[in-house]
């Protein structure tokens, strides 16, 4: 028995499916371990096979590859180096688990299988997975150390069993999604098992960006008194080694280390859309990204995250100028472009207007000009960014926002036209706030410039699609602040018009932005996937059926 352990926590970047580039990253991880002299190395939630895996766990051939990649890694821990609390899906008998296993001294010294599998919001792992009977402790050097498994925590049982059968530490990986405020609540809910069980606990959380999700690490260490021993940086990789000792009472506490920056609401949902787009372009391997840059707010904002993400240099924007397009955007688009250091083409849609209008002027004969010509311009401007696309490379990024994506102000086969999109869960309020926090702030680990890189002008002009003479976003929407308020309620609170009139919004309004919300349901199904932000997304948190009579 040892009075002494020093425990590794991996807070990596996985990529799933890439079992050998994710074993590579294991293997690196204990190698910087080794040499810090480390007695094991945690990691966060099925970092093996990446997270989540999907269906892709259950290909009988993937895992082989992982049972492979965990027996490499068992007999590397015959040479005495660091133990291993590796994270992967193992197949016990019939049954596949999401599971942690000890590895040490060449073998497998133990399993711990997830109790708790979650089954709402983004979450599907009771599709994939079967649950685990309850855990005891691992045996690890003689100290009894509870391995719950993310979801585990977020009730009392699991730790409260630990706890019942001689657990001393729990060490808990995580693949813990970011949304807004997130954070706080897995504090809360850390604290709440430490003082129910009177151990200290580690949370081990992911980063990196999975299609719509993005993992924030800022992984932490609270002791059995319930203050903050360690906590590791938000959004990008990092090794943290912390040390324990007994106290003469019996119980182990870890001594203080770094705490990192905590930072504020607009920064840690920058930072969120930063890494997503990173992580989307760059795992998928596209040599950079393809933008219409409109001189509005939602592209150049969307620039601005792309050239943080990417570099200056991975960036081209086209602006698409029509007959309705004002000088002030044409200034506008060119001037952001030059101030975030990013390619900026032309290219007239006008001569595609006139052709269709040629086109269709026999069938659309003594029928006056509507929706339906704006929505040519749209549809001109995305068979231009594909084209774009296709001839050198870029992924398209989309520019639409929560706001107009929850209500249907957008075109299919036409704005929406893309490969991903930074703003999908962003308001348009949260749109204007991020314009302004980015002009005063340099993001950490950004490579696009210093300084303000969105003109003031884009920021402070009325929004318009420009698609028409004298257009503007409220001849058609109500005000964003008002908008945004109703979406809010409907989407994320899930309360119903009744709800939100007695809330004090007007009845017509309410009714007008549900009616909308509810009709562009089959829109948003053709979307783009994007950065979940908010704690329901208008995607994958909120499955509604396109096809739906119910009113109210």
């Amino acid at each position: 028995m040892t009075d002494t352990l020093i425990l590794a926590l991996a807070q990596l970047n996985p990529i799933v499916g890439d079992v050998d580039g994710n074993l590579a990253r294991v293997r690196a991880a204990r190698a910087e371990a080794a040499r810090q002299g480390a007695d094991a190395v945690v990691f966060s939630e099925l970092v093996l096979s990446g997270y989540p895996p999907e269906d892709l766990v259950r290909k009988p051939a993937f895992q082989r590859r992982l049972h492979a990649a965990v027996e490499t890694l068992r007999a590397e821990t015959a040479d005495g180096g660091p133990a291993l609390f590796l994270t992967t899906p193992w197949r016990e008998g019939d049954k596949l688990h999401n599971a942690v296993l000890l590895l040490d001294r060449g073998e497998i010294a133990g399993k711990r299988f997830k109790v708790d599998l979650p089954n709402y919001g983004v979450f599907d792992e009771k599709r994939v997975f079967d649950a685990g009977p309850m855990p005891g402790p691992l045996v690890f050097r003689g100290v009894r150390i509870g391995v719950p498994i993310c979801e585990d925590i977020w009730t009392p049982d699991v730790v409260e069993c630990i706890a019942e059968t001689g657990g001393e530490i729990i060490l808990v990986p995580n693949g813990s999604p970011f949304e807004v405020d997130k954070p706080e609540r897995r504090l809360q809910l850390a604290v709440a098992r430490v003082v129910e069980s009177g151990l200290p606990l580690v949370y081990v959380n992911q980063v990196g960006g999975q299609d719509e999700l993005v993992f924030d690490g800022g992984s932490f260490v609270i002791g059995a008194d319930r203050t903050m021993r360690v906590v590791m940086p938000g959004f990008r990789e990092a090794i943290a080694i912390t040390r324990w000792s007994r106290g003469a009472d019996g119980k182990w506490d870890c001594a203080p280390g770094e705490i990192a920056h905590a930072p504020g609401r607009l920064e840690t949902i920058y930072d969120a859309m930063v890494l997503g787009l990173r992580d989307y372009v760059n795992k998928n391997q596209f040599p950079g990204v393809v933008i219409g840059l409109s001189g509005g707010i939602d592209s150049a904002i969307t620039a601005a995250v792309a050239a943080d993400a990417l570099g200056s240099d991975r960036v081209r924007t086209v602006m698409m100028p029509s007959p309705y397009t004002s000088q002030d955007s044409l200034d506008d688009a060119r001037q952001c472009a030059d101030m975030l250091g990013i390619r900026y083409d032309i290219v007239s849609i006008e001569p595609a207007m006139k052709a269709f209008k040629t086109m269709l002027a026999p069938m659309f004969a003594g029928r006056n000009s509507d929706t339906t010509e704006e929505n040519v311009q749209a549809r001109a401007r995305g068979v231009t960014l594909m084209a774009i696309s296709n001839k050198f490379g870029g992924m398209v990024v989309t520019t639409g926002n929560k706001s107009e994506m929850a209500v249907g102000y957008s075109t299919l086969y036409g704005d929406m036209c893309g490969g991903y999109n930074a703003l999908k869960d962003v308001y348009k309020t949260t749109v204007f706030e991020l314009c302004h926090w980015r002009n005063q702030h340099h993001p950490q680990g950004a490579l696009g410039p210093k300084g303000r890189v969105i003109p003031e002008r884009i920021i402070t002009k009325p929004p318009s699609a420009e698609l028409k003479p004298d257009q503007k976003d409220q001849d058609t929407l109500p005000p964003y602040d008002l908008l945004d308020r109703i979406l809010e309620g409907l989407i994320e609170r899930d309360l119903g018009t009744e709800e939100l009139v007695a809330e004090g919004n007007d009845p017509a309004i309410v009714q007008r932005v549900w009616r909308m919300l509810e009709l562009a349901e089959y829109k948003r199904r053709q979307a783009p996937p994007g950065v979940k932000i908010t704690s329901r997304t208008i995607s994958r948190d909120r499955r509604y059926p396109i096809t739906n009579a119910f009113r109210g």
